[in-house]
């Protein structure tokens, strides 16, 4: 171990929040060793932003509830941690643990239960990767150094402590976090780590609870280097793990989305993570459509049984969350309104919830080439940017210009049925001309009218059957007896 001057490691007080520098101080003064711990000392002596503080200490986590009260909560049955409310800020904080024992691991080497508090060292020795090793009490102004962490942090090298292998058995998520910090920080992985990361290493990823693979997937959706982690995820077979029906193909669609997601968390936007989600399902949709479409469904029926069909389907992997899965499933709906919206709709459509997600889905579809946008995503964009008359105006022009497709396809329609009747009719042996005189016209359609109707009749029904010669019996309603009323 090695003791550095955190000034000489470019960290100070001043580049740390007041939520931190009040939990470290609480411990301290309780009699407790508190540092600041993982990978907010590594993204500060990088030059980032922080997007969290996690502390570490001696203290339990029943002790450490003595410190801050109310304002602690202990979480966690596997990990137990101390979540401690400091304003709005939320710090975790995790007590010193001692290597796991072998009665709590499963026969994978998972460790299922892991609760044993120990010292410093032993804590350190738990820990995943190197740069995330580094100990920071900002009061003394030291960083405690058990493994030249600082070293691979300057030669940008992602090294695992111990055993690759055995601390991927242990937990099968750091092979996640492995292809997340070679990322998001452009670190080269270790050769020791590139030798034992094989396709059939990440078979064990199946042991991993659904829901915990959808959190890790989230954080690889939101970290801003989306677009370069894809590849990755292919390259070292976790795609197939993540993604039950999605093939292991980067598609121009997915690839603009992927970059979009990543400007806009560069540039300080929100982003739903469920977004992606519906980008990379979408071509499973489409499928499922078509299939349920081809069976006789109606539209609205097939889109609601596919978007079921897929997202039950992607649960045996990740399991999405219920208010997650409604999103998806409402952009995936606002595609056909926004592609053949109706011209009475287009103002309030336009102030629908789901309006802006659907609509940046609609223009990444057709910014990627996809024929079926039908360059409708061009036309809401120069919509949204209109004033309130030019808008009028864009309306009744979409209108005209619908009604024309319409009154054109009908006309090519009825073309089609009339070459249909003239090839398939007959030619009269007598051309027998039509009298123009209205009056004499009418009995003649007239009596045409009931032999066709006679002749679709069961039996082939002629002209002096009975049955057409029947007069309606009229009844004389003074002869009725009504019965009495109330």
């Amino acid at each position: 171990m090695q003791s550095l001057q955190a000034s000489k490691c470019g960290l100070s007080t001043a580049q740390l929040p007041a939520s931190i520098i009040d939990v470290i101080d609480s411990l301290t003064k309780a009699g407790y060793e508190a540092y600041i711990v993982g990978g907010s000392v590594r993204d500060l002596m990088l030059g980032l932003h922080p997007k969290d503080f996690d502390a570490v200490t001696n203290a339990t986590p029943s002790q450490i509830k003595d410190v801050f009260g109310r304002r602690c909560r202990i979480i966690g049955r596997r990990f137990e941690l101390a979540h401690v409310y400091s304003g709005r800020e939320l710090i975790e904080v995790a007590t010193f643990r001692a290597p796991p024992k072998k009665a709590v691991t499963s026969a994978s080497g998972m460790i299922l239960r892991d609760n044993n508090w120990g010292t410093i060292e032993q804590d350190f020795a738990r820990r995943d990767f190197s740069i995330n090793t580094l100990y920071y009490q900002p009061r003394k102004g030291i960083v405690l150094d058990f493994c030249n962490a600082i070293e691979d942090i300057q030669s940008r090298t992602l090294r695992l402590l111990g055993d690759p292998l055995l601390r991927f058995e242990e937990d099968q998520v750091r092979m996640l976090r492995t292809l997340r910090f070679a990322a998001k920080l452009n670190f080269k992985i270790a050769p020791e780590i590139l030798k034992v990361f094989t396709p059939e290493l990440t078979q064990l990823l199946l042991d991993v609870s659904p829901h915990r693979l959808y959190d890790e997937s989230q954080k690889l959706f939101t970290m801003g280097h989306l677009h370069r982690v894809m590849p990755m995820l292919i390259e070292f077979g976790i795609w197939q793990q993540l993604f039950a029906e999605i093939p292991p193909v980067i598609t121009t669609f997915m690839e603009r989305a992927a970059k979009n997601t990543d400007q806009r968390i560069q540039m300080g936007k929100t982003i739903n993570p469920a977004f992606f989600y519906a980008v990379l399902l979408w071509k499973p949709f489409i499928e499922r459509c078509e299939a349920h479409l081809a069976k006789g469904m109606v539209p609205a029926e097939a889109r609601a049984q596919a978007g079921l069909d897929v997202l039950k389907r992607q649960a045996t992997r990740t399991i999405i969350p219920r208010f997650a899965e409604t999103f998806i499933r409402e952009v995936w709906e606002m595609q056909t309104r926004l592609l053949n919206p109706k011209p009475q709709q287009i103002a309030a459509l336009s102030n629908h919830a789901r309006f802006r997600a659907g609509f940046d889905f609609l223009l990444l579809r057709e910014k990627s080439g996809d024929e079926t946008a039908q360059g409708m995503g061009t036309w809401w964009d120069t919509y949204q940017n209109m004033s309130a008359d030019e808008k009028e105006r864009a309306i009744g022009q979409y209108n005209r210009q619908r009604a024309k497709n319409r009154r054109k396809a009908v006309t090519q329609d009825d073309v089609v049925d009339t070459r249909a009747q003239v090839q398939a009719e007959i030619e009269p042996l007598v051309n027998e001309p039509e009298t123009r005189n209205r009056r004499t016209r009418k009995p003649r359609q007239h009596q045409e009218n009931r032999t066709s109707v006679a002749s679709t009749v069961k039996g082939e029904i002629g002209v002096d059957h009975p049955i057409l010669k029947r007069r309606r019996v009229k009844r004389d309603l003074a002869e009725v007896v009504f019965g009495p009323t109330q």
